[in-house]
């Protein structure tokens, strides 16, 4: 996994700045009840999407993040509002809020058994009847069926944890139900051939060793395209709610 502390400056940059933020928290408040009073956004990282969702009317917002320097941007965002945290053990009480979100955290996630006990977190601090909001299928969503994705497919990839097979299943297990979907576009995130061999360098895809020779095999593949700096078409990500059982 990618060190997030070290990631904190170039964050927002590398991954759609306002637009995408913007665009995640539309889609996060569409899938809350108007009646939502509290929020807890686990994992907000720098604060982006959490500021914009601090903007609606009424809604009082906490942001937890394990990374220091995340906290700390996202402090500087949403001042007082923002706690350090694991989101394996929130330091929160039982039924504290009314909503809960975690917005490309459960792909992170290093197995079944660490994204159902994050889950259960989420639903353990939510209040009866409130309602949790996640991303999920992070991975499934970058394959927009270009050529950049034609040559990684070759690439191996682990069980994605976030699908959403195995999330309804977590929640299932934790005592919440479906409640809604949203998708929303991942602005600006479009791979271009160039960032695409970089982030192989950068040990971007987990899978592969970004010294190892399938990283140079593809990096030499994605030299080979045309349009080396046309970005293709930008992500679709998708976020599921589901309500705690009263």
């Amino acid at each position: 996994m990618l060190d997030y502390g070290k990631e904190a400056d170039r964050y927002d940059a590398s991954r759609g700045g306002e637009p995408r933020a913007a665009a995640a928290a539309e889609a996060v408040l569409g899938l809350l009840p108007a009646d939502t009073r509290t929020l807890l956004d686990v994992a907000c990282g720098t604060g982006l999407v959490t500021r914009r969702l601090a903007g609606r009317p009424g809604l009082r917002v906490t942001g937890v993040d394990a990374a220091y320097r995340m906290a700390r941007m996202a402090a500087g965002r949403v001042p007082g509002a923002i706690v350090l945290g694991d989101s394996r053990q929130l330091p929160f009480p039982d039924g504290a809020f009314d909503a809960v979100s975690t917005v490309w955290l459960l792909h992170l996630l290093s197995g079944p058994e660490e994204t159902s006990s994050v889950v259960a977190e989420c639903a353990r601090v939510l209040r009866p009847g409130g309602v949790y909001v996640t991303t999920v299928d992070k991975a499934a969503s970058h394959d927009v069926r270009s050529d950049i994705d034609a040559v990684l497919a070759p690439r191996p990839v682990r069980l994605a944890v976030d699908r959403v097979q195995a999330v309804d299943a977590y929640a299932a297990e934790h005592g919440l139900a479906p409640a809604g979907q949203a998708r929303f576009r991942g602005h600006g995130q479009g791979r271009t051939p160039r960032s695409t061999v970089d982030d192989l360098r950068r040990g971007w895809f987990t899978r592969i060793p970004p010294d190892g020779p399938l990283a140079a095999e593809l990096a030499a593949r994605l030299a080979e395209l045309p349009d080396q700096e046309v970005p293709r078409p930008d992500p679709r990500f998708t976020l599921r709610a589901y309500r705690r059982r009263r």
